[in-house]
């Protein structure tokens, strides 16, 4: 990597950074707004999540040829912008007196339909920075910091929420979109190469077939689809659970949710060495093990005096899924033809993305029909059926995921 490009690289992984620690704070504060200021129910507060996520299923598979046919910073930059009044929109209805539960829902699904759209730009666009041998390091640089934020900005929201309000909180995260389009803007632009005059669908299908013909990609894809349903589904549950059946406060909620992001400081931490010395593939199907094996502590949690079961259960949930997400997205970015990659991604996280949604709602559903602890416990149980994809599949025979032959 030259002295321009490692300054282009910093410069990408700032924004990422400002913007994801926003989020964060956020991912506390959006359904503590909703249960403390609008007194929500269990399914409005699920409804709220599966709303944040639901644009993966709705703009997924586009989104790659979106990303494919416009400048890849100026659409960053652009969705960056959209998130940034749509956040700042809720404090400002709330200081009117205006605020609703459909404004948040509204404000929730707008976010996540340019988070779609930017996720997979953003994607794109590291490829063109680093050079291939520098992927997984990269991945891994990106997939730590990102469990740095989840670490520190959900403690941060809890502090937070309690000095100002649930609701003063998303100017945080308004700005820091702000900031992220403004430093993504002092990059090299890297516009993509002309598609040929193809209707949009058959671009799609190709980027679809690619992905389910592909011996690797389609177990991994199916692994990543079924963790993100249960990780959705514990997401919704945990604020709600936390608070109604263990009487947390915003501070110990934002607490607990941040041990996601010690997990996955540590998957982060040693994917890169795990996958060497173990191979890739098999590092997938340990690391889904373990994790799965300790989500079922989660549930055991009923008091404040015994919470530190569902802190060591989500920690190593998140620990797995990072090991996982980092190991077989650097296989995709490797393994995939140029003129195909943001298609794949799209046609990757429109599947496994788009059970995020399904998860959160149906969590929701099921927590009204049998209560909050029997839902959570049928939840963590759900964490041992993705690396039983793995192990049904050609991955289980592989040592490293490049190992087959397409």
């Amino acid at each position: 990597m030259t002295a321009t490009d490692s300054r282009a690289f910093w410069r990408f992984w700032s924004a990422s950074t400002v913007s994801r620690t926003g989020s964060g704070i956020t991912a506390v504060a959006l359904p503590l707004v909703a249960l403390t200021s609008l007194h929500a129910t269990t399914l409005q507060v699920t409804l709220l999540a599966a709303a944040s996520q639901a644009a993966w299923l709705l703009l997924g598979l586009p989104a790659g040829v979106i990303a494919q046919r416009v400048p890849l910073r100026a659409l960053q930059v652009s969705m960056d912008m959209v998130r940034m009044v749509a956040m700042g929109s809720v404090p400002v209805a709330w200081w009117l007196d205006r605020l609703t539960f459909v404004h948040l829902l509204l404000t929730a699904l707008i976010t996540g339909l340019a988070t779609v759209i930017f996720d997979i730009a953003n994607s794109t666009f590291l490829p063109a920075l680093v050079s291939k041998e520098e992927l997984t390091a990269r991945n891994s640089l990106i997939s730590g910091t990102d469990a740095v934020t989840q670490t520190g900005a959900p403690s941060v929201s809890g502090l937070l929420i309690k000095a100002v309000g649930a609701v003063d909180v998303l100017v945080i995260d308004s700005i820091s979109y702000l900031i992220s389009a403004v430093t993504l803007w002092t990059l090299p632009e890297r516009r993509p190469k002309p598609l040929p005059q193809v209707p949009v669908l058959a671009l799609i299908r190709e980027g679809c077939a690619f992905v389910m013909r592909h011996p690797v990609m389609r177990p991994c894809v199916i692994w990543a689809t079924v963790s993100n349903f249960f990780t959705a589904a514990l997401m919704a549950l945990t604020p709600l659970y936390l608070v109604r059946e263990v009487g947390a406060s915003p501070t110990v909620v934002g607490l607990v949710i941040a041990a996601d992001g010690v997990g996955s400081l540590l998957g982060s931490m040693v994917a890169t060495r795990l996958s060497v010395r173990i191979g890739t593939a098999r590092a997938m199907i340990a690391s889904g093990v373990l994790g799965g094996a300790l989500a079922l502590v989660i549930p055991v949690t009923t008091s404040l005096g015994d919470i530190g079961y569902f802190v060591i259960g989500n920690a190593a949930v998140s620990m797995a899924v990072v090991i996982g997400s980092i190991l077989a997205r650097t296989h995709r970015q490797v393994e995939s033809p140029p003129e195909l990659l943001s298609r794949v991604m799209a046609t990757v996280r429109f599947i496994s993305w788009g059970a995020l949604p399904v998860g959160a709602l149906l969590s929701g559903l099921l927590a009204d029909s049998i209560g909050l602890r029997p839902a959570l416990w049928m939840v963590c149980a759900g964490f041992l059926l993705a690396p039983l994809v793995l192990i049904s599949s050609t991955v289980r025979k592989l040592r490293d995921l490049s190992g087959a032959r397409v």
